[in-house]
């Protein structure tokens, strides 16, 4: 049994089937990329792994807990992380400050309530400003922890995001086209972000347009097209399946 598990999931809107039945199994420390055209149904199942829409029908797990018995807020304190599709930082707010939203998400309600009533209040905060300190070295934000989130260049506004996400101290990490926007400078760091974090001992669940990336980074790539799973593999698979080659790839063979 894998880290995350998808069982059989679909997801109905009125008459429209945006995922259907789709099975994913995601191994623990793994890099496992998600592709598809545009439409195929990825962000949708995002979006069911992270709560913010409920399947018509189907199983998730993570470490064998039930995740559709629980609320978003709860999936975050079990380790589930997530960056967005459309970038979504606070933009009038510092790149510090910023990642201590992602910290305090992780902690619980009661908790946290209950620090502000004695010294543990103090302890959170210390711990807040180490990890902000970790975290921030290793995007190379270190020197922008002051900056207006709004204010960097859009490479390190992304940056910003996936760090918000890895304050949590995500067991899993899932990615919604990190890539997106950057230049090619840009993606190669992104890459070897990418595998920094699994160096970390975090999961990640990629959800990327850039074969290049996906093709370079990945131990595993399922693919989907029209809310189905149609390919999974390995890249050399996938880059050589005539259906995927079809589907998604065309005549580029991301060599």
């Amino acid at each position: 049994m894998g880290l995350l598990e998808v069982n059989r999931i679909t997801v109905k809107f009125g008459g429209l089937v945006a995922v259907s039945e789709i099975d994913l199994s995601v191994e623990k420390e793994e890099i496992h990329a998600l592709i598809g055209p545009n439409g195929a149904g990825k962000t949708t199942l995002f979006n069911v792994i992270t709560r913010v829409i409920q399947p018509t029908s189907g199983e998730i797990s993570l470490n064998g807990k039930n995740l559709l018995k629980m609320q978003p807020h709860q999936t975050v304190q079990i380790g589930i992380s997530r960056t967005f599709q459309n970038l979504e930082i606070f933009r009038m707010m510092t790149v510090k400050e910023n990642l201590f939203v992602g910290y305090h998400d992780r902690v619980n309600t009661h908790i946290l309530q209950e620090a502000f009533q004695t010294k543990t209040l103090h302890a959170e905060e210390r711990k807040a400003q180490e990890k902000a300190i970790e975290v921030s070295d290793f995007l190379g934000l270190k020197n922008r922890l002051s900056s207006y989130a709004g204010q960097l260049p859009y490479g390190l506004q992304k940056m910003v995001e996936i760090g918000r996400a890895l304050m949590s101290d995500p067991v899993i990490l899932l990615l919604d086209e990190p890539a997106a926007g950057l230049n090619p400078s840009e993606t190669q760091e992104l890459k070897e972000i990418i595998r920094g974090i699994r160096k970390k001992g975090i999961t990640i669940l990629l959800v990327e347009h850039d074969m290049s990336l996906v093709m370079d980074i990945s131990d595993r790539i399922t693919v989907m097209n029209f809310g189905k799973k149609i390919a999974e593999g390995d890249p050399q698979q996938i880059r050589n399946d005539p259906v995927v080659i079809e589907a998604y790839l065309g005549e580029n063979k991301y060599a």
